[in-house]
């Protein structure tokens, strides 16, 4: 049953909301070929391995040491590279972030949950909306990764927040179901019309 409490929160992904996140791009970034940059991409961004670096199952070195083993040697100062830099390309989607703002100067509570590694100041400190986050968590710090209804949970109980009160905001259907079973609501946010930073500010108003 959805609820009938009016919004107080808006609870933001970032990679694909707050941050843009290309691997692709950002590969094409350190190699001189688009076959190079499609492997480069694959090895690292476009594995499985990426997830779990975000659950913070593994470490970074071990990430590398993988994805090392599945490219050829003459990409492995590519590689590296782009380990150490990429975040310094991941650049802000602006509209959301200037909505954060402001939404949070109108007396909401504003705040992050992503899966991503424990690097993530390096890619979110350049969000503008950083310094407004009334509070973030992050997957690989704690061991859950959405959509675990419980990683949402954690939180509400954090921040001392109502499930209730709170809309969640994702580029991921599949989280923004997992912010449903925990009692959020949620918008899918895709960039496309009706799904894009306009129609998720009238959502907020509407729910408010």
């Amino acid at each position: 049953m959805t609820s009938s409490k009016p919004i107080r929160n808006v609870v933001f992904d970032m990679g694909g909301v707050l941050m843009n996140f290309d691997g692709p791009y950002f590969a094409s970034l350190f190699t001189q070929t688009p076959e190079d940059a499609r492997l480069l991409n694959d090895a690292l961004f476009g594995t499985t391995m990426w997830s779990l670096l975000d659950s913070g199952t593994i470490s970074h070195e071990t990430m590398r040491r993988y994805a090392e083993h599945h490219l050829p040697e003459r990409l492995h100062a590519s590689l590296h590279e782009c380990i150490l830099h990429w975040p310094e390309h991941s650049a802000p989607i602006e509209a959301t972030n200037d909505l954060a703002i402001r939404l949070h100067n109108e007396g909401y509570g504003i705040y992050l949950l992503s899966n991503a590694s424990t690097r993530i100041m390096e890619q979110l400190g350049h969000a503008p909306a950083l310094p407004h986050l009334d509070g973030y968590l992050v997957s690989a710090m704690e061991r859950l990764m959405k959509p675990d209804p419980a990683v949402y949970q954690l939180l509400c109980t954090r921040y001392d927040l109502d499930p209730a009160e709170c809309l969640f905001v994702d580029d991921n259907l599949d989280n923004c179901i997992g912010a449903e079973v925990a009692g959020m609501r949620s918008f899918h946010f895709t960039r496309e019309p009706g799904h894009d930073a306009e129609a998720l500010e009238a959502c907020v108003r509407e729910l408010s």
